[in-house]
């Protein structure tokens, strides 16, 4: 896709509000394909939660570009450069930073992939588990075999999203739908703290275990 772009005088943008600023063990997503974007977007992990943030980031070609032009970049945002919103986002970078956390989420993410894989990816109702650092997902399908997804007015991943939600799991589960062919298809994911630890992961999948196999058993009875 970069080469493309390149041929066509095209910008790569990249969208990394999820999965970018350290939530798959580097910093950006894009540092273990080897490939850099123009453009990109950087949102949840800037501030973690505790304070409303986001941002984009650009390479020195689009720098340059603005440079040799009207060196004018006209735009605003009614909040932009919140003083007490980008204080929040340098302080939890600096702890990301000074207490190792990219390495943590390296090597819990690691524990955490071949742990789900373990735990789930024999079971019948399981097509995929893929992901990075600490960006997981389980792919749901109907046959094991060719991947036919379910039909979307099964609901797969909001039964799993609910159940979890409730006694004795009380887990969160970020259910995902219509990604099979923009209808069906079922997925949920999974995104720990940075600061998870293997007891955390163990536990987690643990549970996800559970509420994945009861679902499934209450389905086929």
């Amino acid at each position: 896709m970069k080469a493309v772009c390149e041929k066509h005088g095209a910008l790569l943008i990249l969208d990394e509000v999820m999965c970018g600023m350290g939530r798959t063990g580097t910093l950006h997503a894009w540092q273990q394909e080897g490939v850099a974007p123009d453009i990109q977007a950087v949102g949840k992990g800037l501030g973690a939660g505790y304070a409303p943030i986001a941002g984009m980031l650009i390479n020195h070609k689009v720098v340059n570009a603005l440079d040799r032009g009207s060196r004018n970049f006209n735009h605003g945002h009614t909040y932009q450069a919140h003083a007490l919103a980008c204080a929040a986002a340098f302080e939890v970078q600096s702890i990301i930073q000074d207490d190792c956390l990219l390495e943590n989420a390296t090597a819990m993410g690691t524990l955490l992939g071949a742990s789900l894989k373990d735990a789930l990816l024999h079971h019948a109702h399981v097509g995929d588990i893929r992901g990075r650092g600490l960006f997981w997902a389980i792919e749901f399908v109907q046959d094991k075999e060719t991947k036919a997804p379910f039909p979307a007015s099964e609901k797969i991943a909001m039964q799993i999203q609910k159940r979890g939600m409730q006694d004795p799991y009380n887990i969160a589960l970020y259910p995902g739908s219509g990604t099979a062919d923009g209808t069906d298809g079922d997925h949920i994911m999974l995104a720990p703290a940075y600061t998870v630890t293997e007891g955390d992961v163990k536990h987690m999948v643990d549970i996800v275990a559970r509420v994945v196999t009861e679902i499934f058993a209450n389905m086929n009875r």
